[in-house]
């Protein structure tokens, strides 16, 4: 009896579906689709699209599922500049960036690729007995090189057993064809991420943070990536000078339209020693720097609007106190993400809810 019921209920839910179909060819509005969609799948299965029960598409249980045993990534500085900090694009850097905030004290330019390797392993085996590691490749712009220099370093990192990929942290106006192809065949090999500054999807921005780059150049480099079958991440600020609310989740939907494998949000942080600084101690009045609590309802009105197939990293960023000047949450990452599944759990919403094809 119990079988037969239970045939019956998939039955129903099967043909529910169907009507689904039918409702969205007669109606064509995608957002309400999508919204049954979500339902039906969290009724037949207790899962959301992307295969689990966490409200969104998060990089942890991907990672998981993706690697048999734990992965970590090790930071690498290879001695990269940027074009607008050398003068082919510009002087300065952009105007919020300081290196010196993400950078491990392993991470320096006294080591070889290979020591500084050696080092992060040694610092995370503390920790963790089994584990296996990405090369990151994070400081500055880590494809502004003539090819043959960039597979050097890649390839040295990658000589150490218990590296199993890279994740390359660079400008959208740094790829080029020659690295696309050379990358292409390297992800055929070893798991192979490019990290881009995308930053904001408004050029205004991008010009008034000295960026030195159009979206439309970003928009290229995602799609060649995803072309070529390169995994990509897009970094984003949220609450860049300037910005309005409703220009932050226009945000969200333009980014949904490209092929956008993973997703890094990073709130606006003034970080000491940079032109964000200076400018903050002349203009407060022009930054709008959230609370916790407002940046939380700005990240789930942000994932709502988010197209449910990308990744999401994480949603805030970490420096060190003594670099910081501005907001102070006393948050780390763990406890962020908390608060934001609590909320989406309140809210009874989740990435993509909004979602327009």
């Amino acid at each position: 009896m119990k079988l037969y019921l239970k045939s019956k209920i998939v039955d129903i839910r099967g043909k529910f579906s169907r009507v689904v179909d039918k409702f969205y060819a007669e109606n064509s509005d995608s957002q309400i689709y999508v919204l049954l969609q979500f339902q039906i799948n969290r009724m037949q299965n207790g899962t959301y699209s992307w295969g689990h029960d966490r409200r969104y598409n998060d990089f942890p249980t991907y990672f998981r599922a993706l690697f048999s045993e734990r992965v970590q990534k090790v930071s690498i500085d290879a001695g990269f500049t940027c074009p607008n900090r050398d003068g082919t694009k510009g002087t300065g850097g952009c105007a919020y960036c300081n290196n010196k905030t993400f950078k491990p004290t392993y991470c320096n330019l006294e080591n070889s690729v290979t020591s500084q390797v050696e080092k992060g392993i040694a610092f995370f085996a503390r920790k963790y007995k089994s584990m296996r590691f990405l090369a990151y490749f994070q400081a500055y712009t880590n494809t502004y090189a003539p090819i043959e220099d960039l597979k050097r370093l890649y390839e040295e990192a990658l000589e150490h057993p218990k590296v199993v990929g890279l994740v390359i942290s660079t400008r959208p106006d740094c790829i080029y064809p020659e690295l696309l192809d050379y990358l292409a065949e390297l992800s055929k090999k070893v798991y192979v991420m490019v990290e881009l500054g995308v930053e904001s999807h408004l050029d205004r921005t991008l010009d008034s943070i000295n960026r030195g780059h159009s979206f439309a150049e970003a928009a290229w480099a995602i799609e060649e990536t995803a072309k070529r079958g390169i995994n990509n991440c897009a970094h984003m600020i949220l609450g860049l000078p300037g910005e309005t609310r409703e220009e932050l989740l226009d945000q969200a939907k333009t980014i949904s339209k490209l092929p956008v494998k993973n997703l890094k949000l990073h709130q606006l942080q003034i970080h000491k020693k940079t032109l964000l600084e200076k400018q903050f101690q002349e203009h407060p009045e022009s930054f709008n720097l959230y609370t916790a609590d407002e940046y939380i309802d700005l990240v789930i009105d942000y994932l709502e609007l988010l197209n449910p197939e990308i990744i999401v990293e994480r949603f805030i960023s970490q420096a060190p106190p003594e670099m910081l000047i501005a907001p102070k949450w006393g948050l780390k990452n763990f406890e962020f993400v908390a608060k934001v599944e609590k909320r989406l759990k309140e809210r009874d919403t989740w990435q993509g809810r909004l979602f327009e094809k």
